[in-house]
C-alpha cells in the first residue's frame, strides 16, 4: 500500500508527536515543524514508545520506528500534501499559522486544525484559501482512540471534508461528520458535559475524587467503551427498545437534569480536585499508568473488532 506525502504536522507537542507517530506507521513521509531545539528528541522517545502498541494494533508497516523530519522550517512543508495542524488553541495564532501555510503550501492542500474548541469559521475568516481549511479534532492520544471529528467552517468546500473523511479512513480512523459548528464540536461538550457534574459532585461534598473516578470506570464507562447512550438505553428498554425507555424513564432523566449542579473552577476548588488526583495516584509512576492505559487501549480495541463492536 502506498500512502500520499510527505504529510505535515505543524506543532509537535503532545498531540502532534502522536499525529506523527500514527503517519509514520501507516508509511507515509512525515515532516514536523516545531520552534523547540528538543522537538527532535522527543519525537523519537514518544515514537519508540508508540511503535509497539502501534504494531499490536497492526498499523505499521515497519518491523522498527521511522523517523520523521523535524525542523523550526515552516518552507518545508512546502511539498506536504496534507498538513495537520497543532498549534495553540488561541484564535489568534491559528490564524497567524494559516497565514504562514498559505505562503508555501499548494492552493488545494487542506489544511486540518486539531483545535479542541475552535470553530473552522474563525479559523479561516482571513485565508487566501478558505475553503481548504477545516477541524478535525481527535481525542488524546490520536495514534491510539481512532475517532476524529471532522468540522467545515461556513467557507470550506464539501469536497474538503469528503478528502479529509477518505485521508483518515486511509490512517484507519474513525472520522465524524460534526454537521454544525459549536464551541468544542462533538467529543468535548459530550465530556465537558459529564465533567461539570463530577466537580460539581465535588464542590457539594457528594462523594470524593476516587470514588467519582471508580463510577464511571467501572460504571458507565464499561458500556460506553462498547457503544454510545442512545443505544445503551435502547438495550436497557427491553422489548420495547429506546422508545419504552423514553417513554417509561424519561421523566426520571428530565428530574435529574433539572438539579444538574455548575459550580466555578475557584482557587480552592482546584486545589481539591488536584489534591483527590494525587489520592488516587497513590504514588504510582504517571508514566507507568500511560503505558499501563495505551496497552489497555489497544487491548480494548481488539476487544471491539472481536464483537463487532
Amino acid at each position: 500500500m502506498t500512502i500520499s506525502s510527505p504529510i505535515g504536522v505543524l506543532g509537535g507537542g503532545l498531540i502532534g508527536m502522536s499525529w506523527a507517530s500514527l503517519f509514520l506507521a501507516r508509511g507515509a513521509e512525515v515532516i514536523v515543524v516545531d520552534p523547540r531545539p528538543e522537538a527532535v528528541e522527543d519525537l523519537d522517545r514518544f515514537v519508540a514508545a508508540a511503535w509497539p502498541n502501534l504494531a499490536a494494533l497492526d498499523l505499521t508497516l515497519s518491523a522498527t520506528p521511522a523517523r520523521a523530519t523535524v525542523t523550526t522550517d515552516i518552507s518545508a512543508l512546502s511539498g506536504a500534501v496534507y498538513v495537520q495542524e497543532n498549534g495553540p488553541d488561541r484564535i489568534g495564532i491559528k490564524q497567524d499559522l494559516v497565514a504562514r501555510l498559505e505562503e508555501v503550501i499548494a492552493p488545494d492542500v487542506i489544511i486540518a486544525s486539531s483545535t479542541s474548541s475552535l470553530k473552522a469559521s474563525d479559523i479561516q475568516a482571513h485565508a487566501r484559501h478558505p475553503e481548504r481549511i477545516m477541524v478535525a479534532h481527535p481525542m488524546n492520544p490520536p495514534h491510539m482512540v481512532p475517532m476524529v471529528e471532522l468540522v467545515a467552517g461556513d467557507r470550506t468546500v464539501p469536497e474538503t471534508v469528503d478528502r479529509a473523511e477518505a485521508f483518515y479512513l486511509e490512517m484507519k480512523r474513525v472520522p465524524i461528520r460534526v454537521k454544525k459548528e459549536v464551541a468544542g464540536h462533538l467529543a468535548n461538550r459530550l465530556t465537558s458535559a459529564l465533567y461539570r457534574e463530577a466537580v460539581h459532585m465535588v464542590a457539594e461534598g457528594i462523594a470524593d475524587v476516587a470514588d467519582i473516578d471508580k463510577a464511571i470506570a467501572y460504571g458507565p464507562g464499561m458500556r460506553w467503551a462498547l457503544m454510545g447512550p442512545h443505544l445503551t438505553y435502547h438495550l436497557g428498554g427491553g422489548a420495547g427498545g429506546y422508545r419504552h425507555y423514553l417513554d417509561h424513564l424519561g421523566p426520571t432523566q428530565e428530574a435529574r437534569w433539572r438539579e444538574l449542579g455548575e459550580t466555578p473552577l475557584s482557587e480552592a476548588l482546584k486545589d481539591r480536585l488536584v489534591a483527590g488526583v494525587e489520592a488516587e495516584l497513590a504514588g504510582q509512576d504517571e508514566a507507568t499508568l500511560t503505558q499501563r492505559r495505551d496497552a489497555a487501549l489497544v487491548a480494548l480495541a481488539g476487544l471491539k473488532a472481536r464483537f463487532g463492536l
